[in-house]
C-alpha cells in the first residue's frame, strides 16, 4: 500500500458562535420573566435603544406582526445593512447549524457538552454535585470511589439512599461489606445525614455529628421516635426514668435536626409563573395567542439615528454604531423567539387538540422530533423553547415540556401518553383501602384489566416519580 501526501482545498460553509448567536439562543431558552430583566437591563445600559410609549409607531419592532404573520419582513435589516457596512448579518437565525459548527479562529472542534450555550450560564449546585467533589476530595481507593460514585447516584433528592446495598454490591461485583464501609464514609459527608436509609438513621447520624452519642437525645430517637411523633411524652418518660419537661426539651432538639438533607440543594429555584402564550377556544377552534404583557415595545432612538446620519468623531460614531447594532440583533433576537414560541405553541396544539377538548386522560405520546419536523426546527432548538415556558389553556396552566411524554402500549395496538398513566396510577391509589394498599405489582394487573400494558417495574418507576410511598409505607392501621 503507498502512502502519499497532497493539498487539497475545500470550501466549506461553518456558522461561528458569535457573541450575537449566543445572545439570540440565551434569550430563546429564557423564562419569560427573565426576558423582560433582561430587557429592562438593556434599556438601562444601552442609550440607543428605546421603549415606545406609542404602540403603533413604524419602529416599534419586537412585536409588530408577529401575531398577524409569524413570517413578517424584516423591516430594520436596510438600516442594519447601512450600518454594518453592508453585510447581510441579520438575517434568521439558524438555531441548529451551530451544533455542527467549528470556532474558526481557532479551528478546534467542540463536542456537544461544550457547544451548548447553557454551559455559559451559572446554575445551583446539585446534591449530586456537592457529594461528587467531596469525594473526589476524599482519600479513596480507585475501587472505593467507584462504589461511592454509584451509591451518590442513588440518593434521592431528599437526600436518602432508598437502593439496598444487595443491588449496589452487584452493580460493582463487590461484597456488601465493602459497600457498606463506602457509604459509612459518604454519610460524614455535608449535609449531615445524607445517604441515611431512613429517617431514624439521618437524624442518628445528625445527632452523632453534634456529639450528642449517647445522650437522651440519641436514646429518644434510636427506641422512641414513633412514640416522639405520636407525643406520647409521659410514656417515653417512665421508660427511661426521666422528667416529661426533659422529654420535651429533648423534642425540641429534634426538630431543629434536618430529616431531609438533599433539599437544601434543590436546583429548581421558585418562579412564579407568567404564561408565555394562552390558548383560546373561539368557534370551536383553538386559537394561540402571545401574552406581550409587560413586554416592552422596544425601537432605536430617533436621536441617535440623527447624530449618526450628521456625522461625528470617529471614536464617537464607533461607538453609537456599537451600540446600534446590539441594539438591532437584540430586538430581532427577541422577534425571533417570540415566533419561536408561537410556531411550537401551535404545532403543540394541533397534536394535543384531545387534551384541549377533553383533559389529561387524552393526552397523547409526543416526542420532540414531531414538533420539529411540524415547524422545520431542530429538535435542540423545540427543547429550548419549551423549557420553562408556560402555556394557560382551558384545562389550566402547563410547562410546554408538559406535553412531551413517551407512550404506553394499549392491548388494541394504539398507545396512551405516560402522563395519562400515572395520573391512572395516583387514581387508584387515592381510592384504595388505606388498611391493605395495593402492590405495585396489583396496580399493573389492574391497569393490564384496562387494556394498558405496563410492567411492574414501571409502575414503580411512576409511584417513585410522583413522589408515592410503596404499599407498605401507604398502609395504615385502623
Amino acid at each position: 500500500m503507498a502512502f502519499e501526501m497532497r493539498q487539497q482545498m475545500k470550501l466549506t460553509q461553518q456558522l461561528v458562535m458569535t457573541p450575537q448567536l449566543q445572545q439570540a439562543i440565551k434569550l430563546l431558552q429564557l423564562s419569560r420573566l427573565e426576558l423582560l430583566d433582561l430587557v429592562q437591563q438593556e434599556l438601562e445600559e444601552n442609550p440607543v435603544l428605546e421603549e415606545s410609549l406609542e404602540q403603533d409607531e413604524s419602529k416599534d419592532l419586537t412585536q409588530v406582526e408577529l401575531q398577524e404573520n409569524e413570517n413578517s419582513p424584516d423591516d430594520i435589516s436596510d438600516e442594519f445593512r447601512e450600518i454594518s457596512g453592508g453585510s447581510d448579518i441579520l438575517q434568521d437565525v439558524g438555531w441548529d447549524n451551530y451544533l455542527d459548527g467549528y470556532n474558526s479562529a481557532s479551528g478546534e472542534q467542540y463536542n456537544d457538552e461544550d457547544r451548548r450555550v447553557d454551559n455559559y450560564l451559572t446554575k445551583k449546585e446539585s446534591l449530586f454535585e456537592h457529594l461528587e467533589w467531596q469525594l473526589h476530595m476524599s482519600q479513596f481507593s480507585e475501587e472505593e470511589s467507584r462504589i461511592g460514585l454509584e451509591i451518590i447516584g442513588d440518593i434521592d433528592d431528599d437526600g436518602y439512599l432508598r437502593t439496598p446495598l444487595e443491588e449496589i454490591a452487584t452493580i460493582c461485583s463487590v461484597t456488601v461489606e465493602n459497600v457498606e464501609n463506602v457509604l459509612r464514609k459518604i454519610q460524614e459527608f455535608d449535609p449531615p445525614g445524607v445517604a441515611a436509609r431512613n429517617m431514624q438513621e439521618c437524624l442518628m447520624e445528625q445527632i452523632r455529628q453534634l456529639g450528642l452519642s449517647g445522650s437522651l437525645v440519641d436514646l429518644i430517637v434510636k427506641d422512641h421516635l414513633t412514640d416522639i411523633e405520636a407525643k406520647r411524652y409521659k410514656q417515653i418518660a417512665k421508660a427511661l426514668k426521666v422528667s416529661v419537661n426533659e422529654v420535651i426539651a429533648v423534642t425540641k432538639v429534634i426538630s431543629g435536626l434536618n430529616p431531609k438533607p438533599g433539599l437544601a440543594f434543590e436546583t429548581g429555584d421558585v418562579e412564579y409563573i407568567s404564561p408565555d402564550v394562552y390558548v383560546y377556544k373561539i368557534d370551536g377552534e383553538y386559537v394561540v395567542v402571545l401574552n406581550d404583557e409587560g413586554l416592552p415595545m422596544l425601537h432605536i432612538s430617533p436621536y441617535y439615528s440623527d447624530v449618526r446620519a450628521k456625522g461625528m468623531g470617529s471614536e464617537a460614531e464607533e461607538y453609537v454604531n456599537e451600540k446600534t447594532k446590539a441594539a438591532f440583533w437584540l430586538i430581532k433576537s427577541i422577534q425571533q423567539r417570540q415566533r419561536t414560541i408561537l410556531k411550537t405553541a401551535k404545532s403543540i396544539v394541533k397534536f394535543q387538540r384531545e387534551f384541549f377538548d377533553y383533559g389529561i386522560e387524552y393526552l397523547k405520546p409526543l416526542i420532540l422530533k414531531d414538533v420539529a419536523e411540524d415547524i422545520s426546527m431542530h429538535e435542540s432548538t423545540i427543547s429550548r423553547v419549551t423549557t420553562n415556558k408556560y402555556m394557560h389553556t382551558p384545562q389550566g396552566i402547563f410547562e410546554m415540556k408538559y406535553f412531551f411524554n413517551s407512550g404506553i402500549s394499549t392491548g388494541d395496538g394504539d398507545f396512551v401518553a405516560s402522563e395519562s398513566v400515572k395520573k391512572k396510577i395516583r387514581e387508584l391509589i387515592d381510592g384504595e383501602n388505606p388498611a391493605k394498599p395495593y402492590s405495585d405489582l396489583t396496580l399493573a394487573k389492574i391497569l393490564s384489566d384496562a387494556n394498558i400494558n405496563i410492567a411492574r417495574r414501571t409502575v414503580t418507576k411512576y409511584r417513585e416519580m410522583m413522589r408515592i410511598g410503596s404499599s407498605s409505607e401507604r398502609r395504615k392501621s385502623f
